[in-house]
């Protein structure tokens, strides 16, 4: 007992040691509902959309995945260092702010027309152009929402408000409007509609409580943000050459029902591979500052991946056939080998988003990212071709495995360094 109140005095204590607790308890509450929800609606729409339609808006958001890359275009992790740093200056953390905000616009309006144009040359996108116009929807609504500022100001309680009612919107109206196989292009424009609702709350949050300015867009400031950034939307980018692009060769070579045998196997991973990426951002802006305490978040967030994959391994035949039904069985050999790709992710955020870019050694993680990215592009296309949405998974795990040990290696030698 004495221990554990020397323990919560110390926390209280110590500012930092109180913020990072405090993230943690609104990381563990946005978890929570990262796995509640997604369980509520997922047997629901699996049953009345089917394999098709699920398969249908997995290869439209593997298309759109690219457009919401290049509109972050690196942003997510330079501007949320470089307002960690500068948190007293309200000046410039307003500057770096209106800057993200205006390029990230002008980004999405000019891979908009890329999209147009691509949908309007290749056949198979034209047949598709509903659901992918509907979901590319998603992008101006996730520019509105700004998890990356909250983030690096260290206020994940907004985040998670946010994220929450999100969740909450999207899942009530999952039951009202979407019925029947046909309303799968509902699914896209209910989380559109939560993104733009919390954004303007965010927004409003942002410039009009909390009293930052968003200044008018210059075409200076803008370029050099975008420059600044660069290697990191590179970094960023070049994983979907195995990712989405595996998912966008499932669609041409095996149809919609392909794609939904991989994405109803890559759901339960998914939910694992978001607790990473939150827990990557809650302790991003507290390493950027306290690179020390590294080896804590490595133990940590490799023990926790570890545990996870041996779990979802394990539970994968139950849960998918509970969770998703008969229809769906075939995507259990999917879900055990991505869940196995958890590890190497979890290598990837600990040593690559978490040291070689808090080190300012985004180059050299980008030349790693690119040749594994290139190789997975390379074997993606004849394991899609012969082994389809089996295929698709080992590509997946094995880009992972280069990249996830290849971070660690380059990790090890500039620590040395």
């Amino acid at each position: 007992m004495n221990r554990l109140s020397e323990i919560k005095k110390k926390i209280n204590s110590n500012k930092d040691g109180k913020t990072v607790f405090a993230n943690f308890g609104y990381l563990s509450l946005l978890q929570i509902a990262g796995y509640v929800f997604p369980l509520i609606t997922m047997p629901y729409l699996a049953r009345v959309i089917g394999a098709d339609g699920v398969g249908k808006i997995a290869f439209a958001s593997a298309i759109v995945v690219w457009i919401q890359t290049i509109s972050d275009w690196g942003f997510n992790l330079i501007a949320t260092r470089d307002v960690a740093q500068n948190r007293a200056d309200k000046e410039k953390v307003s500057r770096i702010f209106s800057n993200v905000l205006w390029a990230r616009c002008l980004l999405t309006l000019f891979s908009g027309l890329l999209l147009l144009i691509a949908v309007l040359a290749v056949p198979y996108l034209r047949e598709n152009a509903d659901i992918i116009f509907v979901t590319f929807l998603l992008v101006p609504g996730y520019i509105l929402f700004p998890e990356w500022f909250f983030q690096a100001i260290e206020r994940m309680k907004y985040t998670t408000i946010f994220n929450l009612l999100i969740k909450l919107i999207f899942t009530i109206s999952v039951f009202i409007f979407i019925h029947e196989r046909e309303d799968y292009l509902i699914q896209p424009l209910l989380t559109t509609i939560g993104y733009l609702l919390c954004g303007i709350g965010a927004l409003y949050l942002i410039l009009m409580k909390w009293g930052y300015t968003l200044y008018s867009p210059q075409w200076g400031e803008l370029t050099r943000t975008i420059k600044g950034s660069t290697d990191v939307f590179i970094n960023n980018l070049m994983p979907n050459l195995y990712n989405s692009f595996s998912v966008m060769l499932l669609g041409f070579f095996g149809g919609a029902t392909a794609n939904g045998l991989y994405d109803g196997g890559n759901k339960f991973p998914t939910i694992f591979y978001n607790f990473q990426s939150v827990l990557s951002r809650a302790f991003y802006p507290f390493l950027s500052r306290r690179l020390d305490k590294h080896s804590f978040y490595a133990k940590l967030n490799i023990g926790l991946a570890l545990i996870g994959s041996i779990f979802l391994i394990a539970i994968s035949p139950f849960v998918i056939k509970v969770m998703l039904g008969d229809e769906f069985e075939k995507s259990v050999i999917v879900m055990q080998i991505l869940s196995f790709s958890v590890i190497f992710l979890a290598m990837d955020y600990t040593y690559g988003t978490n040291f070689l870019i808090l080190n300012h050694k985004e180059k050299p993680l980008r030349n790693l990212t690119f040749v594994s990215s290139i190789l997975g592009m390379s074997v993606s296309i004849p394991l899609v071709y012969y082994f389809s949405y089996i295929g698709a998974a080992i590509t997946v795990l094995l880009c992972r495995g280069v990249l996830g040990v290849g971070t660690y290696i380059l990790a090890k030698i500039y620590c040395q360094g």
